[in-house]
């Protein structure tokens, strides 16, 4: 077994995306906690073409990293995982989530909202539920863009229980048979199967409300990621079956794409005239496409960076988990500062691309430091050496 670079890189790079992600959430038409009065429709196919796949990716990874670490089991597995995710969770719901309630508040509550940020953090703490619109209540206290841990944490928690009561043979065994039927193109197939299964038979029943007991949609598709990478972390052929079909599944997620933003955006279906329930459930299929075989292209062509490694990717893996935790609070924060100045568009979220990332590495500087800061952003109450046998790189490995 060696350090997986190339996971490492895709890691860094779906939470870089992920920034990117919630800067645009401030200019689409989509719900969210503040809204760019310049807000519409033109940025949303270019959301749509990581929306599919890139919670999907850091489920597979997790599920990866989680095998790797199995595979130098200690007795504190479980404690130091549910240390490693649960306090930062916890940490992030009590400083780091409610500015962004307050300011949504703020900006959203019918009739507006004047009473200072204390006093509503006084309401959030009492888990008030009289801030109300037209779509409902807003729900307080909040993880808001932390559910990826709990989510993480409950998953984790299936992988040690079956690593835990399966025999070691067993669980080989196990591994073998999911190499198995994910051999050729199977590799792309029975994912996609999956995926297509989850989404036609849940999405619409249970509609995706990251609140981790009702959401079962998103468990049965971010739970099966995780597994699978959990089950074939060590099995080279599956990788290398990824690699040779990288080319395939990069026109596979294209031409996917494609489909999905012409009949959302471009072939005339909208409130007046909805999509047939036919074509609907035909895009529900082509979603799991584009889902898996993105996943597998980036997975695929990454896979020849496995052994490149570099002191900017090491420095970019530990810095990563902390940059996610602040991001949002930083964007929602700088979205609501900025708004006032009436600064075009475009150039209003080139700034808040750069002064978030600016800011986030700056907190991560101080933080790394501080031996009181490093455990709620998920480090390691000291810095130490990256570990050669895990996949995900750091001491971070949550993620």
């Amino acid at each position: 077994m060696q350090r997986r670079h190339d996971l490492d890189w895709l890691r860094v790079i779906a939470f870089a995306l992920l920034v990117l992600y919630h800067v645009g959430m401030y200019y689409v038409s989509w719900d969210w906690h503040v809204k760019s009065p310049q807000a519409g429709t033109a940025l949303e196919p270019f959301m749509l073409l990581t929306s599919p796949w890139r919670m999907s990716l850091l489920f597979l990874i997790s599920g990866v990293a989680t095998a790797f670490m199995l595979q130098r089991p200690t007795a504190r597995f479980l404690r130091r995982r549910s240390w490693q995710l649960l306090l930062p969770l916890l940490f992030g719901m009590l400083v780091i989530v409610p500015p962004q309630s307050y300011l949504e508040v703020v900006e959203q509550l019918p009739g507006g909202y004047g009473e200072s940020y204390l006093a509503f953090y006084a309401r959030y703490l009492s888990a008030y539920q009289g801030f109300c619109d037209s779509d409902g209540c807003l729900i307080l206290p909040t993880w808001n863009h932390l559910w990826f841990l709990p989510y993480l944490w409950c998953y984790t928690l299936l992988a040690w229980l079956l690593w835990r009561l399966l025999p070691a043979a067993g669980l080989a065994r196990l591994r073998q048979l999911a190499g198995r039927i994910l051999g050729g193109w199977r590799a792309l197939l029975v994912p996609i199967a999956i995926l297509a299964a989850a989404r036609l038979l849940l999405a619409t029943r249970f509609e995706q409300t990251h609140a981790l007991i009702d959401d079962w949609y998103s468990h049965a598709e971010y739970a099966a990621v995780f597994l699978l990478g959990f089950l074939l972390a060590f099995d080279e052929r599956f990788w290398e079956r990824l690699q040779r079909l990288r080319w395939t599944s990069l026109v596979l997620a294209t031409g996917s794409y494609a489909v999905l933003i012409h009949y959302w955006y471009f072939a005339g279906y909208g409130d007046e005239q909805p999509l047939p329930e036919l074509l609907r459930q035909y895009l529900r299929v082509v979603w799991a496409i584009d889902q898996w075989c993105a996943t597998a292209a980036l997975l695929g062509f990454a896979y020849r960076w496995r052994n490149a490694d570099s002191p900017l990717l090491r420095y970019l893996t530990v810095a990563v988990f902390p940059v996610y935790i602040l991001h949002q609070t930083v964007i929602v924060v700088l979205a609501h500062a900025l708004k006032p100045l009436g600064i075009p568009a475009t150039l209003e979220a080139m700034l808040l691309i750069a002064a978030t990332f600016a800011l986030c590495f700056a907190a991560y500087a101080l933080i790394r430091r501080s031996r009181l800061l490093r455990p709620p952003f998920g480090l390691r109450s000291e810095s130490v050496p990256n570990p050669p046998l895990t996949t995900t790189a750091s001491e971070a490995s949550q993620t």
